[in-house]
């Protein structure tokens, strides 16, 4: 028990004290050796392992008084722990002093002191005498060298300051003239040896600055061809040496004579140079040394554009013209090409296959320059040889059989061969690394300039096209290298794998791509194959699968490029009225079809015919991504094709059992179980592989409006949903082609009522919800302590933007309604602080909606989680069919109202003012924009910013209705009858303009008169007050009601009276489009009932009939039989039998289908800047078209602009209301391109006015666009009634 006390004591002390106790006691022990040790001091320069040998001292010395004096610590301390606890308290500087005293007086520690000063004396006198020993040997081998330096250096005019290791000592003239005759070859071996290693140890600094540096590097460069290989190889050295210790401009004295040798070594009939017929061995010693020396130049090749920027430009010049020179060296061609010698260029490209030196070389406009202007001056003969190369190459391939070009180009076998190159292999390197060379040239504009180029076997000059034509039929005319077995052998060498890498690189290229690529007859090279198997012939002689998926991943690379995909789409000549063969889209959706459908027999059963189906639908998918793609794609029906080949895959996944591991039973399993094992693990992943790949094919569909819907018609929107959450959660890019994630795609999704629910139950929603409570309530609980959150500035903190962003691309209406609609809030009596909301409906509960104490003691951070509750509220609500639907069940404008009602200081018995915070300020601003209808010049909404000076928020605070008339505009209603006639009289002006367009009006006036004399009745409508006035109108319905009569009284238009006449008008039509709608069960909740939404272009036609119910009806009935209604009056279609019905189950409105999916198609080509900013900002221009269409665009135009939109589309034709949302976009570019770089774009679109858009002003633009555009857009959605969209 006492020990276990003491032991307690002694672990309740800080470790390092009851060490200090040790050392304390034991201080006085170490006096004596202390002597000693100082006479080691200078042990600690001189041996790095004297820290080491300090740690093990030390340790020793512990170990040692721990196993000595360790007992009797502990008792000494039980006895002062035991005395403690009678009520005697000691400081612990007390018991270190008492403890220490009887320590030291001990027998132990006497004898401890003893043994230890012997051990210490005998260990320190013998490192002492070692000590001393390495002194004088390390003296006497100074005195040695010194000794030499002295007989072998002149002492004058020498000084330490030019060494480049600080020497004390020049290398001198002298030594070096004397280095010179021993280095002479009539001189003994022994002594031109020792000649070469004193030069290899000298500074090369100092042999470089002597005199008779250039007659010893004349010597040198003769020396090299030495034909005793030791002696060359010291040459080297010393010149690797001087390549990794000199500057530039003595480097480049040995590259150029290294390459002057080499230069006079290849243009030398004496020199045993290795012929193309007998190959290289280099197991052969002369072979070994020159490929040593092409090596070392090479290393020089690649090192040096890392820093020869920082010399003068003639240093680089210098290098880049002797490396030229070296490589045009050509021999004598006249005897036979199997005879030929061996040039410069085969060795450099046996070491340096791929050109990786040319690659470095043009990369830097620095040396490009010098580069490209000495190719065009004095060594052209180097492209036109590499030229020369690919074509004779290629002209090979075209004559032999598989067989024999595959022996010739063993590429995939370069790593594989050890001692022996063949001519054939030779040649085929020398075609690689030209192949490399050419098409890193073609990237730049000066290279591209230096075609094209004359050979000599071929009439015709060899020009861009010429080339790039020749690379695409490499790829399919060249044979396919056998797989490799070993891991490894990564790099692939296939001329095919090489060409298309360099047709990929250009690819990326813009510039280059446009100049070289996208032209008929490249694309036209690469289709070949296709156009033939399409034909039932034969590809080409040695065309493969793998071919094949290489051309598609080049015109994958093309199709995600604005050009490519224009020349894929319409070919060169858009314009032209020449019917020739299909253009590139066109044979490539063919191709892709029959390989889904499995329509082609020659690659049935292939094990790469899965690879080659993705690659193609790969290309399909950049396509059909586009708006203008899925156009020219639309009649192939892809979307049907992939979902058929993915419900096959589905159903062979599931048969295939997964594979788990340890599952056999026996451990020792027969060879062919584990063969039958292993594959049906290969066949299941590459069936889950293929499953993966076509969900995201079919993901990729709801890239635009309309291939939302034919995504939705396949079934397969849930999987794909789910598919691209796993994605997103994994962080994977959505493709490899695409710049920027999976913004669009989300927000596209969530506009529609299918959409938002997929995103739900693929747990997106939950997961985004997750994270932003994590981000502005809980934080990371592994962050807190360490790294505390900084105090928000702005009202959103930035670490939860990007959370707030996403939630506003999320709530559409038509989210919001699947989502929230019939839902009541949860409105618990108790929150748990853990407690995370999952739901939409518990963000409205927790942050939005705060009307108990228990949500607001539930908040962490109140205010700045229910500010940003109410910005989301603010921009969400700016929507009117979502405002109509959280006021009718949430009653949200009550709500704040009393929020604002209970931030109030009682000042005098009959007086209450607002307090003025954050909250009060927010809640303020989102009243009146809810409360109050109007367009930018018609309503005024308080800023949400404090202002500097005595009233720092001038605008009046409210806590029940009317609203007060300051943000009312004073001058719209006086001005609104004369600016209403002047415009009106602009646009009749404009129809006056064109006597087609009269002719047109006078014709439906006179239809009109016609259908007025013969059959009145249908004017006036067959239904009375009587028969509707049982009908009930929804909630929201109502809640429209009010607030179209307040806007319409607020414009003088509307009277006392108007609410039951415009509720009249409603049931009239509610009950008019019930006649023409389908029945159908549905699990959405916007096809379960009547149109869900408020029907703003009724209430809008009201008010303009100046709140008139009977002309408002006649007005509809013969509106309703125009084209124009489907699109003004979303309720006209709401699942109306005139539509297919997997159009009408898809609960995806036409105007979402046709018009915004046409407004994203022509912004792509109208305001490129623009659509380009929706896509950076993760935002889709059709879902906030969708919402200005839907209501109007009531908050957003003034009212006279209002009934310019109605009236244009009603006599121009539907079509116009994509072009004046394309004016729209025009007139915002700048603001849209600002609020970009600001993040908020969404929110900048959503929550402003449009200020200043008029109509008229962009009438003669919108004339231009009808010129266009019309017949393409008028034809779709005439046909929209058509199954097959």
């Amino acid at each position: 028990m006492t020990s276990r006390v003491a032991l307690t004591c002694r672990r309740q002390v800080h470790p390092q004290r009851f060490w200090n106790l040790f050392f304390a006691v034991n201080r006085g022990s170490l006096n004596s050796v202390g002597k000693k040790s100082d006479e080691c001091q200078r042990w600690d320069v001189k041996d790095s392992c004297f820290p080491n040998a300090s740690y093990e001292f030390v340790k020793y010395l512990r170990q040692y008084i721990c196993n000595t004096l360790g007992s009797m610590i502990e008792e000494e301390m039980e006895k002062w722990t035991s005395e403690q606890n009678q009520g005697e308290e000691f400081g612990y500087d007390t018991v270190v002093q008492h403890v220490t005293k009887r320590t030291q007086e001990s027998k132990e520690y006497k004898e401890m002191i003893h043994s230890l000063k012997n051990i210490m004396k005998i260990v320190v006198e013998s490192m002492i005498n070692k000590f001393e020993e390495d002194e004088i040997r390390s003296q006497e081998r100074q005195k040695k060298i010194q000794k030499e330096k002295s007989s072998s250096y002149c002492t004058d005019n020498c000084s330490d300051s030019d060494s480049s290791f600080n020497q004390s000592y020049k290398f001198c003239q002298g030594k070096l003239q004397l280095i010179l005759d021993q280095l002479d070859p009539g001189q003994p071996k022994e002594v031109r040896y020792e000649a070469l290693q004193t030069l290899c140890s000298a500074p090369p600094s100092d042999v470089l600055n002597c005199e008779n540096w250039t007659t010893l590097c004349e010597k040198l460069t003769v020396y090299l061809s030495d034909p005793d290989p030791v002696f060359s190889d010291r040459i080297l050295k010393f010149y690797a040496q001087t390549f990794t210790l000199s500057p530039l401009h003595m480097t480049k004295e040995i590259y150029t004579s290294l390459a002057k040798y080499l230069e006079l070594y290849f243009l030398s009939r004496e020199n045993n140079i290795p012929t193309l017929s007998t190959g290289i061995d280099i197991s052969n010693p002369n072979v070994t040394h020159l490929l040593k020396k092409i090596r070392l130049l090479n290393e020089y090749q690649k090192e040096a554009p890392s820093f020869w920027i920082r010399h003068p430009e003639k240093y680089m010049e210098e290098i880049v013209e002797s490396t030229l020179s070296l490589l045009s060296v050509k021999h004598d061609q006249s005897h036979l090409v199997s005879q030929k010698i061996l040039d410069p260029i085969y060795f450099l490209a046996l070491v340096d296959t791929k050109a990786v030196w040319f690659k470095k070389w043009m990369h830097a406009y620095y040396s490009r320059t010098a580069v490209l202007r000495l190719l065009e001056k004095k060594y052209k003969s180097l492209i036109t040889t590499a030229v020369q190369q690919c074509v004779q190459y290629f002209e090979l391939c075209e004559t032999m059989k598989g067989d024999e070009v595959l022996g010739h180009s063993k590429s995939c076998g370069i790593k594989q061969k050890t001692f022996y190159y063949s001519g054939q292999e030779l040649q085929y390197i020398y075609f690689i690394h030209s192949l490399s060379l050419l098409g890193r040239l073609l990237i730049y504009t000066q290279g591209r300039k230096l075609f094209p180029v004359k050979l000599k076997t071929r009439k015709d000059s060899v020009s861009l096209t010429d080339l790039l034509v020749l690379f695409t039929q490499l790829i399919y005319h060249s044979p396919t290298c056998p797989k490799m077995t070993s891991p490894g052998h990564l790099e692939d060498y296939s001329p095919a794998s090489m060409a298309t890498e360099v047709l990929c690189i250009l690819c990326d290229q813009k510039e280059c791509a446009i100049e070289c690529l996208y032209n008929n007859t490249v694309i036209e090279a690469l289709l070949q194959p296709i156009r033939n198997l399409m034909k039932g012939t034969k590809a080409a002689p040695n065309c493969s699968e793998t071919a094949l998926i290489h051309i598609a991943h080049i015109l994958a690379r093309i199709a995600s490029v604005e050009e490519g995909l224009t020349l894929l789409l319409y070919g060169e000549n858009m314009n032209s009225s020449e019917e020739k063969s299909p253009t590139g889209a066109h044979l490539i959706a063919q191709f892709s079809k029959k390989l889904l459908d499995e329509d082609i027999s020659i690659f049935s059963g292939s094990e790469m015919f899965p690879v080659v189906k993705g690659a193609f639908s790969s290309v399909c998918r950049q396509i059909y991504g586009t708006c203008e793609g899925l156009q020219v794609l639309i009649p192939y029906s892809l979307h049907e094709s992939i979902a058929k080949a993915w419900k096959k895959t589905s159903l062979l996944s599931e048969r295939i059992p997964t594979p788990v591991e340890g599952s056999d039973s026996v451990s020792l399993v027969s060879q062919e179980s584990q063969n039958i094992k292993h594959g049906l693990y290969d066949m299941y992943t590459s069936s889950m592989a293929w499953e993966e790949n076509l969900l995201d094919d079919l993901l990729n569909f709801a890239a635009t409006p309309k291939g939302l819907l034919l995504l939705q018609r396949t079934g397969a929107i849930n999987e794909c949903v789910t598919f691209m959450f796993n994605q997103y959660a994994k962080k994977l890019q959505i493709s490899r082609h695409k710049k920027f994630g999976y913004g669009v795609l989300v927000t596209q999704v969530a506009s529609t009522a299918a959409g938002a629910i997929a995103l739900r139950n693929s747990g997106f929603i939950n997961a985004l919800i997750t994270e932003l409570w994590a981000n502005l309530e809980c934080g990371r609980d592994d962050v807190r302590v360490t790294h505390p959150r900084s105090t928000p500035v702005d009202p959103i903190d930035q670490s939860c933007q990007k959370s707030f962003l996403a939630l506003v691309n999320l709530l559409s209406y038509p989210a919001v309604f699947e989502l929230v609609g019939n839902q009541s809030l949860p409105n618990k009596a108790e929150y748990s602080l853990r407690e995370v909301p999952t739901s939409v409906i518990d963000i409205i509960d927790r942050l939005i909606i705060l009307n108990s104490e228990a949500k607001i003691r539930s908040l962490f951070n109140y205010e700045q989680s229910h500010i940003f509750g109410l910005r989301l509220l603010s921009v969400v609500c700016c929507d009117l069919d979502t405002l109509l639907l959280l006021e009718a069940q949430y009653q949200v404008s009550e709500l704040l109202l009393n929020a604002q009602e209970e931030n109030t200081l009682e000042t005098s018995e009959s007086h209450r003012e607002f307090i003025i915070d954050s909250l009060s300020v927010e809640r303020n601003h989102v009243l009146v924009r809810i409360n109050l209808i109007g367009g930018p010049m018609e309503r005024i909404l308080p800023p949400r910013l404090l202002e500097k000076g005595d009233e720092p928020y001038p605008w009046p605070m409210f806590s029940s209705y009317p609203l007060p008339n300051c943000y009312l505009s004073d001058s719209v209603t006086r001005s609104t009858d004369l600016k209403q006639d002047n415009d009106l009289g602009k646009l009749l002006l404009r129809f006056k303009m064109s006597d087609k367009q009269t002719a047109w009006i006078e014709n439906c006036r006179r239809q009109f008169c016609k259908i007025m004399k013969a059959k009145p009745d249908i004017i006036s409508g067959g239904a009375t007050d009587a028969n509707v006035k049982n009908e009930n109108l929804s909630s929201v319905q109502q809640l429209g009601i009010k607030m179209t009569v307040r806007y319409g009284k607020f414009l003088n238009l509307l009277k006392d009276g108007a609410e039951n006449d415009l509720t009249l008008v409603l049931k009239h039509c509610e009950r008019f489009l019930k006649q023409q709608q389908a029945s159908i069960k549905s699990s959405l909740l916007c096809l379960q009932r009547n149109y869900t939404s408020h029907d703003w272009f009724v209430s809008s036609l009201f008010i303009i009939m100046l709140g008139d119910k009977d002309k408002t009806f006649q007005f509809l009935q013969q509106f309703s039989r125009l084209l124009t209604s489907a699109f003004l009056w979303l309720p006209r279609l709401h699942i109306s039998r005139y539509l297919p019905i997997d159009t009408i189950e898809s609960g995806i409105h036409p105007v979402y289908f046709c018009s915004t999916h046409y407004i994203e198609m022509l912004l792509k080509a109208e305001v490129p800047l623009v659509f380009s900013a929706f896509h950076m900002s993760g935002f889709a221009p059709s879902q906030i078209c969708m919402q200005w269409i839907t209501q109007c665009f009531w908050n957003y135009l003034d009212w006279i602009e209002i009934c310019h939109y109605i009236a244009t589309c009603v006599f121009l034709g539907p079509d116009y209301q994509v072009y004046i949302c394309i004016a729209i976009f025009k007139h915002l570019q700048q603001d849209i391109l600002q609020h970009t770089q600001t993040q908020d774009l969404q929110v900048f679109l959503k929550e402003e006015a449009l200020h200043g858009f008029r109509v008229s002003d962009y009438f003669e633009y919108m004339e231009v666009l009808e010129q266009n555009y019309r017949p393409v857009l008028l034809r779709d959605m005439r046909n929209m009634r058509v199954q097959s969209t």
